[in-house]
């Protein structure tokens, strides 16, 4: 797939005020300063359409970008960012929730995960609840151009041990670096193939089931 065209249409904090109609949704989540908005602007092609930052935390909106007029790339706020405080986490996780549970358009969300780290309790227990309201999803191990090719294959590795102690199963895996623009053609595809099944009305959940 080629992304032709990207263009932002809304943010908002209410699910009720995303857009209308049926186009398919792939939103982008993950903890605080994952490297989610270079990602995103790393697969549109566009420098600056998510805005990047220094300072975590700093998306507060579920923001939607309209790609080749065909679906929507969804960016919606991190997770877990604990100087926000405890009346701001809850507002977040309200948002974030909404999203996820009540927006029909929601197709695959795409959860990222920082592959330096070992595996992250917040991550897994949020993956958890996914699988438990039955919401598709795709794992993305980001900045792989920060350790070398032994380390990146050795913390997936552990990180697939740790969640078949919770899952039958594992959701697809994808990595990506975004100083590199690697991953970008496989995210793509991911996304692609989705839009083909729904097309062709075969099944698009990319979900396998916990426990």
């Amino acid at each position: 797939m080629d992304i032709k065209k990207a263009v932002f249409v809304v943010s908002n904090t209410d699910v009720r005020k995303c857009p209308a109609g049926k186009l398919p949704e792939y939103a982008f989540i993950g903890r605080s300063n994952v490297g989610k908005s270079s990602l995103i602007n790393m697969l549109t092609g566009q420098k600056h359409l998510a805005k990047t930052s220094q300072t975590p935390g700093k998306t507060q909106l579920i923001n939607h970008f309209i790609i080749n007029d065909e679906w929507y790339l969804v960016d919606l706020p991190g997770y877990g960012y604990a100087q926000r405080g405890k009346t701001g986490r809850e507002q977040l996780r309200r948002i974030i929730e909404s999203y996820i549970l009540e927006r029909d358009g929601l197709t695959c969300l795409f959860v990222l995960i920082d592959c330096r780290h070992e595996p992250q309790k917040i991550d897994l227990e949020f993956m958890e609840w996914l699988g438990e309201n039955g919401i598709p999803f795709t794992v993305i191990f980001t900045k792989t151009d920060k350790i070398n090719k032994n380390r990146l294959a050795e913390n997936i590795r552990i990180y697939r041990e740790k969640m078949l102690e919770a899952w039958e199963e594992l959701p697809p895996i994808l990595t990506s670096s975004s100083e590199k623009r690697e991953g970008r053609e496989d995210i793509l595809d991911c996304i692609d193939t989705i839009n083909r099944r729904i097309n062709d009305e075969e099944p698009q959940s990319v979900l396998h089931s916990p426990f």
